[in-house]
Order: C-alpha cells, then sequence, then structure tokens
C-alpha cells in the first residue's frame, strides 16, 4: 500500500472510451472553430526520406538499463523508488535534447522512435516528480476533460510547438502512422500497459522491435485471456477499436497475426471476444510480486 497524502480519497475517474469521444468531440470543435490550430498539427508529417542520420538516444538507454526491472512474467516494471537524482538529471537532459531537434527534417522511421521514446520518459519523469503514488491517473485531480490530468499537461517543446502526452500519442503518432503497433510503443506507466522496453526504439530495424512488442503482449495474459467461452482482451482494443478494424474480426485478425500456441490454437477454435481487462496499477518495481 502506497502512502501519500491523497490515499484516503474516493475520486471516480471516467472510463477511457469516454474520454476518447471528448477527445474526438473536442478535436472536431477545434477544426471548425480554429483551423490554424487545427494546421499545427498536420506540420508533424513533414519529414526528410533522404536523411539517413540516426538519432542518438544514449542517456535514455542508460536510463532504462539501470531501472528498467525485467519479472518473471516477460513483462517489466520500473525501479521508481531506486532513481538517484544523477539519472533524474540523466532524463531530463535527454529529454532537452530532444527537444533541441529538427525532429522534422529526419526520417520517418527516426521520427516514430523519437516520438515514442520522448512519450515513456516524459511519462517515467512525470511519475518520478510525483512518486510514490500508486496510479499515474492520480497526477493531477482536476477532470481530465477540463485540461487536467497527467495526459493533457505539456511535457516537451519541439519545434516550437509545447506538447502533452496526449498530442505525442494521438496528434502526433496516431494522425500521421494510423499503425496500430503504436500501442505497443508508448508506455502509459501502468501494469495493463504494455511492457517498458529496455532499450529504447530506433529507426533502424524498427519494423522488427514494434513487431516484437505486439507479439510479447498478445501472448500475455495482460493482452489476452482464456474464458470459458471465448478470450478477454486488453481493454486497449476496446479504446481504441478503430485502430484495429473496428470490429471484433478487426482484433481477433490482429491478435492472429502475432498469437503464438496456445493462443493460436484458441483463436482457431474459438474466436470471440467475451470481455476486457485493464490494471492501471503504477508498473512499480517495488510492487512486483517477490
Amino acid at each position: 500500500m502506497y502512502s501519500n497524502k491523497f490515499s484516503s480519497l474516493s475520486i471516480k475517474f471516467p472510463d477511457v472510451s469516454t474520454m476518447n469521444w471528448l477527445y474526438r468531440q473536442r478535436a472536431a470543435l477545434e477544426k471548425q472553430l480554429f483551423p490554424a490550430r487545427a494546421q499545427r498539427w498536420r506540420r508533424w508529417k513533414q519529414h526528410d526520406p533522404a536523411n539517413a542520420t540516426a538519432i542518438d538516444h544514449a542517456l535514455l538507454a542508460e536510463f532504462l538499463h539501470r531501472h528498467v526491472r525485467l519479472m518473471p512474467d516477460g513483462s517489466s516494471r520500473v525501479a521508481y523508488g531506486e532513481v538517484p537524482p544523477a539519472d533524474v538529471d540523466r532524463l531530463d537532459r535527454y529529454l532537452s535534447i530532444c527537444a533541441a531537434l529538427p525532429i522534422s527534417s529526419y526520417n520517418r522511421a527516426e521520427q516514430f522512435a523519437f516520438w515514442a521514446n520522448v512519450y515513456n520518459a516524459a511519462t517515467v519523469r512525470l511519475v518520478l516528480a510525483h512518486y510514490p503514488l500508486a496510479s499515474i491517473r492520480r497526477i493531477g485531480l482536476v477532470p481530465i476533460w477540463l485540461g487536467g490530468g497527467p495526459w493533457n499537461r505539456a511535457v516537451i517543446t519541439v519545434e516550437g510547438f509545447a506538447l502533452s502526452l496526449n498530442d505525442i500519442e494521438h496528434r502526433v503518432l496516431r494522425r500521421n502512422w494510423r499503425d496500430p503497433l503504436i500501442h505497443f510503443a508508448v508506455n502509459c506507466a501502468s501494469l495493463g500497459c504494455p511492457s517498458l522496453r529496455r532499450v529504447p526504439f530506433s529507426g533502424v530495424g524498427l519494423n522488427a522491435q514494434l513487431d516484437a512488442a505486439a507479439r510479447a503482449f498478445v501472448n500475455s495474459p495482460r493482452g489476452v485471456r482464456f474464458e470459458p467461452d471465448g478470450i478477454g482482451v486488453c481493454s486497449i482494443y476496446a479504446w481504441f477499436r478503430e485502430d484495429f478494424g473496428d470490429s471484433d474480426a478487426g482484433i481477433v485478425s490482429h491478435l492472429q497475426r502475432y498469437a503464438a500456441s496456445p493462443l493460436a490454437e484458441r483463436l482457431a477454435q474459438m474466436p470471440r471476444v467475451v470481455g476486457h481487462h485493464y490494471d492501471w496499477h503504477l508498473n512499480d518495481a517495488a510492487s512486483a510480486p517477490s
């Protein structure tokens, strides 16, 4: 049990599907009322396919290697309570370097790796600033739809634009790549989320890295669980259903692409989605079963 000043509060959080609906409504309204602001998000499509320069993620690599712990079940957790000030500074320096990069001048693979790494680094930094806590959802008690919550706070300024975690995930990555594997690249500091890698993403070999992340998650109980009459899937598939074909058939097709035995056999015999699950507890190594 964590001890902090909010531990005795009972807070009703809106479900993520509701938040996604509110987000889409806000985006549509923004497009109508503030066309210049909508144009701002299209700017992140800019890239230079001829630029083969690799972005240096060494500082993040050192941090992840030191503080991400692999669990016996194949997942990972972060040893937030063991991060010394020097490594917090290391994370800050990494984000400062990223903020100074002219990211629009890189190729698409390097850009994707950049945004995924920035999202993950900024999320860890956000947790460290508020640790100890039981869940990332405890950060920011102002209702999310009013601009509060951890995902709507600006975490980095890139090319002159202040960006939140929601901006990076939904307005940069999802809007410009439209790839369901985005959901296996960004980590929201929760046990129900695809694991945070112990190494940063890189532009070279990016597709293989994303495939490996998807395969690891799909074949874990966090991704799919066997139920008597079908399968229960992570709530990510419900929250972002449109990214997975907008149907149960599309979700099953995605799962079949990455499923290994025995999941592959279960999907062949009973390809029915009968429920969803998610664990919002912090992915804290200190709370891992001994």
